[in-house]
């Protein structure tokens, strides 16, 4: 198994790596961070430690920051490679030190001090940070409590963490993700928002997904709202393209008062519930022709509740440094007073599922029921979408006889759950995982190049 090591700095003229006693490596000539490499001189540690030692030429020379303090080697033929480099990709950053990527900073400082304890090297970048001309890029790296930037090699490998769609459709974003994949050959994992409809129609083939999809379609006529209603006794309209629970629709039928019924959210974060007599005028009442028709519309589920309110089910699966499906973290979120979505924003509440649940055998039996799930739809959406997807956010339904059903899956989730306290220990995790993959891709990009350029 691949461990990290100790990383440690000599002054030397001379290009020199000592590599760590313990390991047998003859006949390297050359060492590479990223993008960089270097012919240089390569032996066992002199002292017979087992640390990574590198002269302050060689590290100038591979622009190896000085605040590295463990790291993995990896051989390729004659070649040591240092690293992995795991570049960060986003945008949204800001001119201010504290706060270089805004609002988010919080996150990707906790994302980058994981250096040290896993032995990768993080760094967050944009665009407008790449030197092509010399094939570096200023990176910004969370040093002991405070950003610093440095330049560096192009990555090993590169995590998608652009914020939201609108980024994704900026000019020059698939020209740049094409230019180092192509170019440099450097993996690109986690590329893309999923669209609802999309996952759906791609899953609707796997024979091991299938039974855990609720009857998804987009709009096409009121007739079709009609006839889901009548079988399903409510349906959600909701965008294909949607977050946070914005802009979801919840219709019903009451029988004895011959009455259609909506539930959302309005522009003001009110939670409001509307009627009419018809659902054509319901519907054209509350959502515009142009929107309707870019929404979707999806079987109601009657779920469980938590003190009179239905939960839903949040759960994360990571790909681990084997490239392996891990379950990393789940939780419960139990919808607020009136509101049509268990979104904290919307009133929404972030439970442990103990808390759902006091019996342990039915804790047990529904902690395991989501755990498949999870880890089956990770699979099924690894071989039907394109990509390297090394992690999945679920929101999960469980009916009132047992059934789990997927309402979505998010492959940039959000983190609202780890704001219970029940949760640190796997917000770790998540994070942890989440650069692990990385270093999977790292070893996959050196042992079978022409398979990491998806």
């Amino acid at each position: 198994m691949i461990k990290s090591y100790k990383l440690e700095r000599f002054e030397s003229k001379e290009k020199i790596l000592y590599l760590p006693v313990s390991l047998d490596l003859e006949n390297i000539q050359t060492i590479s961070l990223g993008s960089l490499q270097t012919a240089a001189e390569c032996q066992k540690h002199p002292n017979g430690r087992n640390v990574v030692s590198i002269s302050s030429s060689l590290a100038e020379e591979l622009s190896l920051p000085p605040f590295i303090t463990t790291i993995y080697l990896f051989r390729n033929e004659n070649t040591i490679i240092l690293g992995p480099l795991i570049g960060i990709f986003t945008s949204g950053f800001t001119s201010f030190l504290m706060k270089p990527i805004g609002e988010r900073s919080a996150f990707f400082s906790k994302l980058l001090s994981l250096q040290s304890s896993m032995g990768v090297i993080p760094f967050v970048f944009g665009e407008k940070h790449i030197d092509w001309e010399n094939g570096l890029v200023k990176g910004w790296f969370y040093i002991r409590n405070e950003w610093k930037t440095h330049i560096v090699p192009l990555p090993n490998v590169i995590y998608d963490r652009l914020p939201n769609r609108r980024s994704e459709k900026k000019p020059g974003y698939q020209e740049l993700k094409s230019r180092l994949q192509t170019e440099y050959g450097i993996p690109w994992y986690n590329p893309g928002f999923f669209n609802k409809l999309e996952v759906f129609e791609r899953l609707e083939n796997d024979d091991e997904a299938i039974r855990y999809l609720p009857e998804t379609h987009a709009f096409q006529s009121f007739s079709q709202i009609e006839r889901m209603m009548s079988k399903y006794g409510h349906v959600f309209i909701k965008p294909k393209n949607g977050s946070l629970g914005m802009g979801v629709h919840q219709f019903t039928y009451n029988r004895l008062t011959e009455e259609y019924y909506c539930r959302f959210q309005d522009k003001n974060g009110g939670n409001r519930l509307v009627r009419s007599g018809s659902l054509e005028k319901l519907v054209q009442r509350l959502i515009p022709a142009k929107i309707l028709n870019r929404m979707v519309i999806q079987q109601g589920i009657h779920l469980i509740k938590s003190e009179e309110h239905p939960v839903d089910f949040r759960v994360h699966t990571n790909k681990d440094e084997n490239g392996i499906w891990q379950v990393s973290a789940i939780a419960g979120k139990a919808a607020g007073e009136g509101s049509v979505t268990t979104h904290l924003h919307n009133g929404g509440k972030v439970l442990s599922l103990q808390e759902i649940f006091t019996d342990e055998n039915q804790f047990l039996r529904t902690e395991e029921k989501l755990r498949t799930a999870a880890l089956i739809l990770s699979s099924a959406i690894e071989r039907n979408m394109e990509g390297f997807i090394g992690e999945i956010g679920f929101d999960f339904g469980i009916d009132t006889i047992g059934r789990v059903w997927l309402f979505e899956a998010n492959s940039k989730p959000g983190r609202s759950i780890f704001t219970h306290p029940d949760m640190k220990p796997f917000e770790l995790l998540t994070r942890r995982l989440s650069l692990s993959f990385g270093l999977y891709l790292t070893q996959q990009s050196i042992r079978q190049p022409q398979e990491t350029l998806t």
